[in-house]
């Protein structure tokens, strides 16, 4: 698979949360997907002894089977995305809101058909955890999965991390056969070829709404 041609930081302010672009029809090349995972293996990660897995599903059968619990996953926040909509009274924050909802519906709606599911994971479960102890378990994984959106994105595929189906996370260990007692579930990641390569960088809030030097 070709390599895109992306600078450094274009590969970092274009790589999306990608949803509707996603090519439900092409296939993912089991090769592509090891070269990524390949790659997400080298990001940093701390002493905490803790170690990331990444179990991918490409089984139609099992990618349904997770699809209907994002489903119920995604239910149980209805009511929240309703209120989200009568709070907002401005017409530009309102228009932008909807096409984040409609992006996130169309997901709910078409997940089973996307041909890729990685499920990143971490040994040990967080609960009970001190600040310390839980900021080292997570940071134990979250660059990884980073760095294989990147990798995915220089490839030409889209990706997006979901965490809906987490509500469900035994059900999703069942399906999968993973140890719940000993591995977490961190994430759904679902990965397909895009409709087209080109992707622009996001709207942001200016850096000085958000920049903190020396103080709060």
């Amino acid at each position: 698979m070709p390599i895109l041609n992306l600078s450094i930081d274009e590969l970092l302010t274009t790589t999306r949360s990608v949803r509707k672009r996603l090519d439900r029809a092409r296939p993912v090349e089991v090769e592509v997907i090891r070269e990524c995972l390949e790659l997400a293996l080298q990001a940093p990660t701390t002493s905490s002894g803790k170690k990331g897995h990444f179990v991918v599903v490409t089984d139609p059968s099992q990618r349904e089977a997770l699809a209907a619990l994002y489903r119920k996953g995604a239910a149980l926040y209805a009511h929240q995305r309703d209120q989200m909509r009568a709070a907002i009274t401005d017409e530009e924050e309102a228009t932008k809101l909807a096409a984040i909802l409609d992006s996130a519906q169309y997901l709910i709606d078409h997940l089973h058909e996307i041909p890729v599911h990685v499920i990143a994971c971490i040994e040990g479960r967080a609960g009970n955890l001190s600040a310390v102890e839980e900021a080292a378990h997570w940071s134990a994984i979250l660059p990884a999965v980073w760095s294989f959106m990147l990798a995915a994105r220089s490839r030409g595929l889209g990706t997006v991390l979901t965490t809906l189906h987490l509500d469900f996370e035994q059900e999703a260990a069942d399906v999968l056969g993973i140890p719940y007692e000993q591995i977490m579930q961190v994430a759904l990641i679902p990965v397909a070829y895009t409709l087209g390569t080109i992707f622009k960088p996001a709207a942001r809030k200016p850096l000085e709404s958000v920049l903190h030097w020396d103080r709060w």
